[in-house]
């Protein structure tokens, strides 16, 4: 087949910032025709987020947006005004599903919440994403990722018992939740297909981030532990990135460490005194063990210890890759992982690719993000119908 595997499935997409987009990229991206609806003269918030292209801050130029909104169209619209709200309804009741990741309140205060819009739209696929979900008393509360990561639980449990706790980089919560809705909306339009009938998917950020500490929340619930980060100095391998010659790797040791074994891979015949012999030993002395692996590890270059990890013992270790590293490695280059995409404005750039791979209906970056209003006459005129002084007319309304 040469498909996609969404082909012919229409999304309407409200969302804005990173975890909606993100959804509705990955289901574009897999062959849905998805219609971005943005503020007139605005837009998403995200076409104003660096990093950007040459350190233009040009609303198309912004990278995450580039990145976010392959393979869509765009439409502006002003969901405030009625007129807007009527080319809403119209645009709904030709949609097989809608996401939107505003407020849990204001799509319902404008009369346009999933119940209204399934009258219009009784088979329709409703994908909404929230920092707290639908219900519950934090429901109106807003956050950012980093509050996400706390109230999530997996904050408390990253970094160094000595230090405040840590947050991975950059908006993980955002695409934890941007997956969890696309795979939402996946089984929802399955279910449509099979039955006809439609359905609300809610997504919570608060709960995505909580569904990856499942180990930490089930120690307390099973056992009454409360799972605490991890000390600076301790008698194991250490669990975080070692310093190298030429930077940093991950020694992860999975099922114990041999450490006589250890002690010639790494070629450090100290580890095998007898002081390090036994567990209790190996506390005892955990300062002089701590400072006899750093000063082992700095001996290496990152990749010789890497390779001679995987290829002759069997080890997990992972290199700690900066973004050109990542951009060149050859697993990635493989597999094809990363694509250029050519945008009018932005010009060419390298994206990362499919996040998975599908033998009979591939992932395809169609497009370029589209610029603001790009298509509003293809979707307003042609696909429903309004006339160019129509159109006219509603934009200097503000409208469109």
């Amino acid at each position: 087949m040469d498909g996609s595997a969404l082909e012919g499935t229409r999304v309407l997409d409200l969302t804005h910032h990173i975890a909606g987009p993100y959804c509705t990229k990955l289901l574009a991206d897999f062959g849905a025709d998805v219609i971005k609806v943005e503020r007139p003269g605005a837009g998403d918030p995200a076409r104003n987020q660096g990093p950007f292209v040459d350190d233009d801050a040009h609303p198309d130029k912004g990278l995450p947006f580039l990145y976010l909104n392959t393979s869509k169209r765009s439409v502006t619209l002003n969901l405030k005004s009625p007129a807007g709200q009527r080319i809403l309804e119209e645009l709904v009741a030709e949609s097989d599903v809608v996401v939107e990741s505003f407020r849990p309140t204001f799509l319902p205060s404008l009369g346009l919440g999933y119940e209204h819009l399934r009258k219009e739209n009784p088979s329709l696929v409703m994908v909404s994403i929230s920092s707290f979900g639908q219900s519950g008393p934090y429901r109106d509360y807003e956050a950012t990722d980093i509050v996400e990561y706390a109230l999530g639980g997996i904050l408390y449990i990253f970094g160094l018992n000595e230090r405040e706790p840590l947050k991975h980089a950059l908006d993980q919560a955002q695409y934890k939740a941007g997956t969890n809705a696309a795979s939402g909306a996946a089984i929802a339009i399955l279910h449509r297909l099979l039955t006809g009938q439609g359905q609300l998917v809610d997504v919570s950020i608060q709960e995505s981030i909580t569904s990856a500490v499942r180990d930490t929340t089930s120690a307390f619930a099973n056992y009454g532990i409360v799972k605490w980060r991890q000390p600076k100095t301790t008698s194991e391998m250490p669990r975080g990135p070692v310093e190298t010659s030429d930077g940093y790797i991950m020694p992860i040791a999975f099922g114990g460490v041999d450490w006589c074994a250890t002690a010639d891979f790494l070629n450090a015949p100290e580890l095998k005194e007898d002081r390090f012999a036994t567990p209790e030993g190996r506390e005892e002395h955990a300062d002089e063990l701590q400072e006899i692996l750093s000063s082992t590890f700095a001996g290496w270059k990152k990749f010789d210890l890497f390779y001679e990890a995987h290829k002759q013992r069997r080890l997990i270790y992972g290199v700690v890759q900066d973004g050109k590293e990542a951009l060149n490695n050859p697993q990635y280059e493989s597999r094809g992982y990363f694509v250029d995409i050519d945008h009018p404005v932005a010009g060419l750039h390298t994206y990362p690719g499919a996040p998975f791979n599908m033998s009979e209906t591939p992932w395809r970056a169609s497009s370029s993000a589209p610029t603001l209003g790009q298509h509003n006459s293809e979707i307003y005129g042609n696909r429903l119908g309004y006339s160019k002084a129509e159109l006219a007319r509603l934009a200097a309304a503000g409208v469109i």
